[in-house]
Order: C-alpha cells, then structure tokens, then sequence
C-alpha cells in the first residue's frame, strides 16, 4: 500500500509517501508545495497543480490529511482550511479514499504522546525511515501523517479480518 500524508499550508504544504507492506514500512517520497505570492485564488491553484504532479508521479493507493486546529486568528484558520480543502480534493479526484487524523492523534501514533515537538516528530520519522532526506519540517509532518494513516489502517485490517473470522 502507498501512503501519500500531506500536511496542509497555505504557503508551505508538506507532503509524504510511504510503502507499507505488512509489517515493513519504506520512504518513497517527500517534498514541500510552496504558494507564496499572488491572490488567494493563485495561491490554490498553485497548490492544486503542484499537488496533483505528486498524485499522478506517485499513484498513492491512499492518502491522509492532517485535520485543522482552530487558533485565535479566525482569519489564519479560514486560509489553512481553504489549502486543506485542496489536499482533501486533490487525492478524491484520483478516485482515492482519504483518511484524516487530528494533529495529536499523529503525534501520539508517531512519537508516543500527544503534545510532541516538532523535534520529536523530526526524529521520530528518521527512526522509522531511516536514511530519509526531509524537505523540511512541513514534509516530516507529512510522513508523520502518512505513517499514522498505514498503522490505522494496518490495525482496521487485522480487526476486519478477526470479525470475518469471527462470523464463519
């Protein structure tokens, strides 16, 4: 299975694949979409297209989205919404499904607790893929969501596969 993760941003959308099989997990891929100039509408569509390249290089059989976290700036939480809008709609046009995970539940799948710095998820992910070369902290947030949406998936596997044998 390949895992695309992408953490949404306006200016700096991280993004990550990985290959899970079974119990082995390997880095495929990671890099940032950067929007930093021109109006709102542009900034998407740069998005939208640099995103869409990724899905089409990648063919990803899933994909994962960090779920928004509202803040103070009520301004702030409308963009990042907006750009997650566009890592939600970019997999579905690919006829992908599309898991979404609170920024805690990755931390805590990934790192052991919920509240980890941006640190421990950095080095988190190099432990579990070793010798990957991070783009940058927005792409280790995006293997951190994609290797949260492979172990899900693992566990809603090996759980489908107990109630089917439960069944017979």
């Amino acid at each position: 299975m390949r895992v695309l993760g992408v953490d949404p941003g306006l200016r700096n959308m991280g993004w990550g694949l990985i290959d899970a099989q079974g119990p082995r997990i390997s880095h495929v891929a990671n890099g940032i979409c950067h929007s930093m100039t021109g109006t709102l509408a542009e900034r998407l569509l740069h998005l939208h297209q640099q995103l869409t390249e990724i899905v089409a290089r990648y063919a990803p059989d899933t994909a994962a989205v960090e779920q928004t976290f509202v803040n103070k700036d009520g301004s702030g939480t409308l963009k990042l919404g907006q750009a997650r809008a566009i890592a939600l709609l970019v997999p579905a046009q690919a006829g992908l499904e599309v898991g979404e995970y609170a920024p805690n539940k990755v931390k805590k799948t990934v790192v052991g607790v919920g509240h980890a710095s941006k640190e421990q998820i950095d080095h988190m992910v190099r432990l579990q893929l070793p010798g990957v070369d991070l783009a940058g902290p927005d792409a280790a947030d995006a293997l951190a969501i994609a290797l949260c949406h492979a172990h899900h998936a693992r566990s809603a596997d090996r759980f489908a596969a107990a109630l089917e044998r439960a069944a017979r």
